[in-house]
C-alpha cells in the first residue's frame, strides 16, 4: 500500500521571498527521513496557476510517498518535521490544506520508484550513494 500525502501552502502578505526560500529549501531535507517512500517528497512553487485564484491562492504545495498509515504517522510526528513547520510555517502561514489518500491497489505498479529508477536510469541523491 502507498499513501499519498499533499499539502498545499499561503503565507501570510508579510513573508519574505527570503524567508519562503528557506522554507522550500528545509522542507525539501525532509525527503531524507527513513519514513518516506524512496525519498519521494516534491516541493514545488510558487504556483503557476493561471489565474491564481483557481489555485484558492495556494503558493507551494508538497507531495509526499509514505508506506502506509504508520510511516505517515511516523513523518508527521518526526523531529525535523515539527521543526521545519514550527519554525517557517505556523507562525507564518496564512492557509494550508492538506489531503492524504491511499493508492488503490489497481494504481500501485505507478509507486514502485525502484523499477521505474532502474528504467529511466534517474537516481535520487541516495539512491546513487
Amino acid at each position: 500500500m502507498t499513501i499519498v500525502h499533499m499539502v498545499f501552502f499561503r503565507f501570510q502578505a508579510s513573508v519574505t521571498k527570503a524567508h519562503k526560500e528557506t522554507f522550500v529549501r528545509e522542507l525539501k531535507k525532509l525527503k531524507n527521513l527513513p519514513c518516506v517512500k524512496g525519498n519521494r517528497l516534491i516541493v514545488g512553487g510558487p504556483s503557476i496557476t493561471n489565474p491564481i485564484e483557481r489555485s484558492k491562492s495556494f503558493e507551494f504545495a508538497l507531495v509526499s510517498f509514505h508506506e502506509n498509515q504508520a510511516a505517515l504517522d511516523e513523518y508527521q510526528a518526526s523531529k525535523e518535521h515539527s521543526w521545519v513547520t514550527q519554525t517557517y510555517l505556523f507562525p507564518f502561514k496564512e492557509d494550508l490544506c492538506r489531503f492524504d489518500f491511499e493508492v488503490d491497489p489497481e494504481d500501485e505498479y505507478m509507486c514502485v520508484f525502484e523499477a521505474m529508477s532502474e528504467l529511466t536510469g534517474m537516481h535520487t541523491p541516495v539512491e546513487r550513494d
